[in-house]
């Protein structure tokens, strides 16, 4: 049964803690509340749409002037399985670190690495969420949903999905038009787990050795030891993406910037550490207004209560400018910015 909510607060669904609102809030829980709630509201086919899990990559500048729809698609079934692999369809709705957790728990390699990021398993495939190493596109077989645009129910395999670094046709092409409803991962019952990222292979070291149980827990420490929890305050994690450089190019900041982290790329391309840049010009801790970059991570910027969507965008223009001027290179936003 779907939930009608006019005039809504969101400040309790994004993790900035924005003071902001909606026009309505829809929840669905399968294709056929979205069918019977515009049935009976016809009007609201006409409204804007934002579709929302759980509201940790969003920058809302103001209130919304549409509706948000969350997709609450729960469970999640073995849909097939073999000596080495099983692949499990999980609902939209589901918390990403409970089904993690999950797959831990049950021995199933792939997803560890991406542990305690937050967010629904519906935003998965849409932003290509990654971390230590591993990107989710790795374990995604195809993603399900609904495309209101067309008005039908569609199945996307893998590579229809053009995955790319934080991106992928749900993000570009289909941004608010295709709804995620449920995707389908592979999960390996042996494998090797990937430690060669950060302070992963040190932490795991001191845990007594690279288990698959021991790197999600190594995950979550060094997370919860480097990133705020936007409980208590407001951040929706990495802010910006770690830009992708020419090798010469990544050369040279290597030269000027002593301990930059390097990450090779195909064609001749190096992925650089976009916390690392931000920290070395001077950011790291630097309060502007009711806005402020993390003391203890570069990449997160935070709302230290009551700063407006248009502070923090503030806040993240001026590091983008000194960035360029500094070093030539240009961030990126990871986060959506919702006009």
């Amino acid at each position: 049964m779907y939930k009608l909510i006019p005039n809504f607060s969101l400040k309790y669904n994004n993790s900035f803690g924005l003071d902001v609102a909606a026009n309505y809030w829809l929840s669905i829980g399968d294709q056929e509340d979205w069918i019977l709630a515009m049935e009976q509201y016809p009007h609201l086919a006409e409204e804007k749409k934002l579709i929302v899990g759980g509201g940790s990559n969003l920058l809302f500048l103001a209130d919304f002037d549409g509706m948000i729809l969350s997709p609450d698609f729960s469970g999640y079934s073995i849909t097939y399985q073999d000596g080495d692999s099983v692949e499990v369809e999980v609902g939209a709705g589901v918390d990403w670190d409970e089904f993690v957790a999950h797959c831990v728990g049950n021995g199933w390699y792939g997803a560890e690495n991406l542990s305690l990021i937050p967010g629904k398993v519906g935003a998965v495939p849409v932003q290509n969420i990654g971390a230590y190493g591993v990107e989710a596109e790795k374990i995604i077989v195809r993603v399900n949903g609904y495309n209101f645009g067309k008005q039908t129910a569609e199945c996307y395999e893998h590579d229809a999905c053009r995955f790319s670094y934080r991106s992928s046709l749900f993000k570009e092409q289909w941004l608010n038009q295709f709804m995620v409803t449920s995707v389908v991962f592979r999960l390996w019952k042996q494998g090797e787990v990937v430690t060669g990222y950060g302070d992963l292979d040190r932490t795991l070291r001191d845990m007594g050795g690279p288990t698959l149980a021991n790197v999600r827990n190594a995950v979550i420490q060094i997370r919860e030891a480097k990133l705020p929890n936007p409980k208590k305050i407001g951040n929706a994690g990495s802010f910006f993406k770690n830009p992708v450089v020419s090798a010469e190019q990544a050369a040279e900041l290597a030269e000027r910037l002593p301990g930059l982290p390097v990450y090779p790329q195909a064609g001749n391309l190096v992925k650089v550490a976009a916390g690392f840049l931000i920290d070395q010009a001077g950011w790291k801790g630097k309060k502007v207004g009711r806005a402020a970059v993390h003391d203890r991570q570069a990449l997160v910027l935070v709302n230290l209560g009551g700063a407006t969507g248009e502070e923090i965008l503030g806040l993240s223009q001026a590091i983008q400018q000194d960035i360029l001027e500094k070093f030539g290179v240009v961030l990126e936003r990871e986060v959506q910015v919702v006009c």
